[in-house]
């Protein structure tokens, strides 16, 4: 089926890139969407592009090799890229929340406080407390002496690493699981500002019609990338032998592949101002073109 997987995997990766990269320079190229929430947006969909750009590339050649091999250093860079994109997505989506808490919940304080340099303060935090996290464990990992040198999934993973040590991981497991803890806190961060702006929203039924344009989307986005990771994470420490090869690689990449496709697509839809915008530019490149 190689070649099969090969046309798919291609297809999904261009598709990827093609809405992440719609969305992004829809943004950039109207000045009216240069607001806070489409600048969070445009970090996310960089974000998809940088993580999968991790994975997809090295897949495909996979798949047209019969050698399914990398070298170490090439597989820690491919976890370090890997985990720092899924964590990054995280703290991306706490920083979404934090804005529309702001913006629905106390709009006469929104521009005060969400100033130019606040966000870039936030568009900062949400990209370098992931890599530093991830770093962290990568160079804990790297000092590590190897008695193994197969890996059962079709891209690196820390754990698969720390199964293959000579010596105890419990050093490198408490790490994990303080980052792991860490990122907990961003996931009850972003619940407890979704139950204030649900009791904001029916408290006062004229911001309802706000909270499902804006808020909704970013729900969804959320539910995707932790149903994703959960299966993930969860499935690389409990999951059963005897489940299918084929479950197994999906449960393994599917965070690789539906939220970064999808993200862009939820947005695009629900954002009025931002799917406007998309048809609008494109309306005038087509003219643009004819009159060529």
């Amino acid at each position: 089926y190689r070649l099969m997987l090969f046309t798919l995997t291609l297809l999904c990766y261009t598709v990827i890139i093609l809405v992440n990269v719609a969305l992004v320079l829809t943004v950039i190229l109207d000045e009216k969407l240069h607001k806070p929430m489409n600048i969070f947006l445009c970090n996310l969909c960089f974000n998809s592009l940088y993580g999968t750009a991790a994975f997809h590339p090295k897949f495909l050649f996979d798949l047209l090799s019969n050698s399914h091999v990398i070298s170490y250093s090439g597989c820690l860079l491919q976890v370090f890229f890997i985990y720092s994109y899924a964590t990054t997505d995280f703290s991306i989506l706490a920083v979404m929340s934090y804005d529309r808490y702001l913006a629905l919940c106390r709009p006469l304080e929104y521009h005060s406080i969400m100033t130019k340099h606040r966000v870039a303060l936030l568009v900062c935090f949400s990209r370098l407390v992931p890599m530093i996290c991830v770093a962290v464990v990568m160079i804990m990992t790297s000092k590590l002496t190897l008695c193994g040198f197969q890996i059962e999934k079709l891209y690196c993973e820390n754990w698969s690493i720390l199964k293959l040590s000579c010596y105890s991981t419990t050093l490198n497991n408490v790490v994990g699981f303080i980052v792991i803890l860490i990122y907990c806190g961003h996931a009850l961060f972003i619940l407890c500002s979704y139950i204030q702006l649900v009791k904001f929203s029916l408290k006062y039924p004229e911001c309802k019609r706000k909270f499902l344009q804006t808020c909704m989307p970013h729900l969804i986005c959320l539910i995707n990338v932790t149903v994703a990771l959960l299966f993930d994470v969860m499935y690389a420490r409990y999951g059963s032998e005897s489940m299918a090869q084929s479950l197994k690689n999906f449960m393994a990449i599917q965070f690789l592949i539906l939220p970064p496709m999808l993200n862009p697509i939820i947005y695009g839809l629900n954002l009025t101002e931002v799917r406007k915008s998309f048809l609008r530019q494109c309306k005038y490149n087509k003219q643009v073109g004819r009159l060529g």
